[in-house]
Parts: structure tokens; sequence; C-alpha cells
């Protein structure tokens, strides 16, 4: 918890005696002050206090609670979270309910009793830390589904939460990104957080079969359907009854196909290929693609209600270029587990080895590191790989950040810079507070106020 005496409070009073009064009777906590709108506003953007006591009336006509119910919906709209005492005169009860009703923490009736005003700025502070200290808390959580995905980048971590929330319907998810972004490896997540763990998770992909066989291979044959078919074969979609198909690169799903499987949604029931009965069959749909399936859809190489049907729920996944420290933090547990794998388990990364892995725009993503540290751990001379073995070049990539609100910008210029400080040693608590010119207490209040694990 934080001290008391760092604990912001905002006073809105017009009536500068009583304005004192309320200050010093709250000498215990960090105390700002404002006599109307236009300057609480400007304290409210400075000092970004968690509780605020406000007068209703205030200038300029202080017999009006139109200023002050402004104020409030001003000060609750730039933070949903602040708590608002309300202080009214002792007939002015509709008032105070009605502010309560717009999002006031609580009101209180003036002359107050200084001891009771105390209390409850204090209640409002704990309240204000504990539902900080919640979301932080629920900002780091990641399913234990998902545990398998290695990320500190923000995105991706809300991809996380996004999956671990539609895992418990049985919401059709699309998910689109690059070639080797991990979308097989969300798609089992989701499958493992889902009701339907206990099932199987089949995957196939609509690019590597050939479009006379997909159709069989989706939906199943029955015994002498067509030359070769000696026994009744079950199809992938019958297959994952009762758990999760994930159809891989469904952009590239023949048309004549996609019919056929648009009815399967609609219905839940197929037919296998040379058959006649209509087969029930329960099974959750995750569809992954790299390719844009709404200007597929407007060409005529997709159809367009079949694109609705399967985006009922749509995850972007961001290239690993654009995720804040993966590619460093990816890079140091693929030498960890192909070191272990080729006996050299000793091997680590230089720095101009990270440094050069930060850099490189990994075009294939996830896979292309895979692939390039696999190759490094094989071909190293010695128990450390180079930027030599990398075969990578050092070439930097602009950042641009449109942003104006200087306390934003510093905030995402720290951020990324302890998360990229991390990935670069990995995960090193002493060796980040030296790269990052600080203490290590100082490193770990930045993670606590910035919400980094």
């Amino acid at each position: 918890m934080t001290s008391e005496r760092t604990r912001s409070l905002l006073i809105v009073e017009d009536d500068l005696a009583l304005q004192k009064q309320i200050k010093w009777s709250l000498d215990r906590f960090d105390s700002v002050t404002a006599h109307d709108r236009e300057s609480a506003l400007l304290q409210l953007r400075k000092s970004t206090p968690a509780v605020v006591t406000m007068d209703l009336g205030l200038p300029p006509d202080a017999d009006s609670v139109s200023e002050g119910f402004r104020l409030l919906e001003q000060m609750i709209a730039f933070d949903p979270d602040i708590k608002v005492i309300v202080l009214t005169g002792q007939n002015d009860q509709a008032n105070a309910l009605r502010a309560v009703a717009m999002g006031a923490y609580d009101f209180f009736a003036k002359p107050f009793e200084p001891e009771l005003l105390n209390l409850t700025v204090e209640r409002a502070f704990r309240l204000f830390e504990l539902q900080s200290e919640n979301r932080r808390l629920h900002s780091l959580y990641q399913p234990d589904a998902l545990s398998g995905l290695m990320t500190r980048d923000p995105e991706v971590l809300r991809i996380c939460r996004t999956i671990e929330k539609v895992a418990s319907s049985n919401a059709t998810v699309m998910l689109l990104g690059e070639s080797g972004t991990g979308k097989e490896v969300l798609a089992r997540g989701l499958h493992q957080a889902s009701p339907r763990r206990a099932g199987k998770f089949v995957a196939i992909n609509c690019a590597a079969i050939p479009e006379n066989l997909l159709e069989s291979e989706l939906f199943g044959f029955e015994k002498g359907a067509f030359t070769g078919a000696a026994k009744m074969t079950l199809g992938k979609i019958e297959t994952a009854n009762g758990g999760t198909l994930m159809l891989d690169e469904i952009g590239d799903l023949p048309f004549s196909l996609q019919a056929k499987l648009l009815r399967f949604l609609q219905e839940r029931v197929i037919e296998r290929v040379g058959g006649r009965q209509e087969i029930p069959v329960d099974v959750r749909i995750v569809c992954a693609t790299h390719q844009d399936l709404n200007a597929l859809s407007k060409e005529g190489r997709f159809r367009e209600d079949l694109y609705y049907r399967l985006a009922e729920i749509v995850v972007n996944i961001p290239p690993l270029r654009a995720r804040v420290g993966d590619a460093a933090l990816l890079a140091h547990a693929f030498v960890r587990r192909f070191g272990q794998e080729q006996n050299r388990s000793s091997m680590t990364l230089s720095e101009d080895a990270v440094r050069a892995v930060e850099l490189h725009p990994w075009p294939g993503n996830i896979r292309e590191l895979e692939n390039c540290i696999k190759r490094a751990t094989i071909m190293a001379e010695g128990s450390q790989i180079s930027c030599e073995d990398l075969g990578l070049k050092n070439t930097a990539l602009d950042e641009v950040d449109g942003s104006l609100d200087l306390r934003l910008i510093r905030d995402n210029a720290e951020k990324r810079a302890i998360i990229a400080a991390l990935g670069r040693v990995n995960g090193n608590m002493v060796k980040a507070a030296e790269l990052l010119g600080v203490s290590r207490p100082t490193l770990y209040d930045l993670m606590h106020r910035l919400a980094l694990k």
C-alpha cells in the first residue's frame, strides 16, 4: 500500500476559509485545492488525485448546483475510478442522492465532523487502492491453458484474456495473423480453457490438402463412395465431436466446399461423402488465416455469409516485430530448449546477438526465430551464440507514437524500456536494473506502478 502522505486528495471549495479548514482537518493526506470548475479540472490532470471532496455550489453561480454537477460529470468521465465525496447543505439530500446516482462515492452534510470526514476519505482511498491492485493483478493473470505462450507484450496479454473470456462459450473464433505468429498455440489454449478440454483438439490445414481430397478429409466417406474407399472413415469434423476443430488457412478453402461448411455451421449436421444420413456433430470451430477474408468476400472468392458465420469473435494477433521485448524473451527460451536437446545446456546468447534479435524484423515471426536459434545452437563453435552465428544484420526499426499526453508517453516509454531490458537479460532483475541505470527497488516500484510482472 502507498503511504498516506503520497496519496493525492483534491479539495474543491469556493469558500477559501472553509477550504483552509477542510485542508487542515485532512492534513494527514497530501492535498491540493481548487476554487472553481476550471481550476479543479486543471488539478485533476496535474495531480491525478484518487479522492476528491467537493462542494456542488461553485462559481460563477454559487447558489446553483449546475456547475458542481457539470464538474462531477467531467471528473468521472476523466477517471471512472475516482472517489468523489460531495459536501452539501443540511437540507440538500435530493442533490446529494443525485450526485451518488451520477457516480459520487459518498456525501456529507455541512457542517461536518472532521473525524467522520477523515474516516470516509480513508475508506475511499482504501477502496481506490484495492481496485487498482485488483486491476494490476488481473492484467498480469494468464490462464493455465495459455501458460505455454511466452510473452510480456501488453497486447498479446490482452489477447490471452480475450481467449479466456470466450473459452466458456461456443462462439466460433477467427484468429487473424501472419504465418508463424502462434495461431495454433492460441487455438489449443482456447480448447484447454474451455469446457470441451476433455474432448479432442483436431487441426486441419485447408491449404495443405488437395481440393479433391479435402471434402472426404473434412466430412469423412462411406465404404464404396469412390475407388479405394474400402471402409467407412470418419472425417475431421466428426472426429472432433465433443471437442474443438481448428480450420487452419480457412481462406484457402475451395469455394465448392464453402457452402457445405456453411450448412454444417448452421445445422450442426454433416453427411459423409457417398452417404445420405444426416449425422449430428457437436464441435467448437476455431479458424485461422493470414488472409483478409473480408476483402476476399468482396472479390467473390470467399462466401460473405460464411465469413460472417465464422467471424463471431475475431482476434488479431500482432506479428513478432510489433511485440515489445518478446523476440529476446523467446530467443533465450529457444536457446535453453535447443541447448538441452543438443547436450549444450551451457549455451547462451551474447549481447550483440540479443541486440540483433531485438532489431531484426522477423518476417517469418516466431517460426523464423525458432529455426534461426535452432540452427545457431547446432552450428556455434563455443558456448556463446554470437551475432554472426545467427546470421542477422543490425537494422533498427523506427517507432512512432502519435500521443501528446506527456504522462502517457513517459509511462509507455518506461514500460517498453523495462520490458526490453528484461528480455535482453533473460529476466535477471539485477542486470535489468543496471542496464536501466536504476536501483533494484526502484525497478520493482516502476514495475508495480506500470502493472508489469
